[in-house]
């Protein structure tokens, strides 16, 4: 599936309009339910076949922030062969008590990935905590940058976004 009919694809599934309070806490008059093309399972293959074009070639780990990109990050890492941590928003309370869960990240290059990014909060709270563990973190990869100044703010914290699709590739 070529990008411009996935774009048209996202769209008739995903796209909202109406009030909707963002993770950041704005509200937006749109809102793309991720959940919805992540559940399509053509939708979803073609999303990931175009991502793994842009994971960087030094990449050693790809890591999944809960909840929205563990479909993503699970069939990103089949497509590429590269394995998968899966990132918790915080560390469980029992088991393993492991924040990350699968590979290992400590002294290895992990790409960060997410399904939709506004200002780019949790990537930056997750990268904190992954670097905390040792993980090396230089990029994060979305499938939509909303174009609300994640770029900007993840730069000043040494992380560039890669993003398969923008706001502005979709109908205004």
């Amino acid at each position: 599936m070529i990008k411009s009919e996935i774009v048209k694809q996202i769209y008739a599934v995903s796209h909202l309009v109406g009030s909707f309070q963002l993770r950041s806490g704005r509200i937006s008059s749109e809102y793309f339910d991720k959940y919805q093309f992540e559940a399509n399972p053509s939708l979803l293959d073609a999303v990931v076949k175009q991502m793994v074009n842009l994971i960087p070639s030094n990449t050693e780990v790809l890591a999944g922030l809960e909840l929205g990109a563990i479909s993503i990050v699970t069939l990103l890492s089949h497509y590429s062969g590269l394995p998968t941590a899966f990132v918790r928003k915080e560390a469980k309370k029992y088991g393993t008590s492991r924040l990350a869960e699968g590979a290992q990240i400590n002294n290895r290059k992990v790409l960060i990935v997410e399904d939709v990014v506004t200002s780019g909060g949790q990537i930056i709270i997750s990268a904190h905590q992954l670097r905390e563990l040792g993980a090396e973190i230089d990029y994060a990869l979305c499938v939509i940058d909303r174009e609300e100044g994640a770029v900007d703010k993840l730069l000043a914290e040494g992380i560039t976004l890669l993003s398969l699709l923008k706001r502005r590739d979709f109908p205004t």
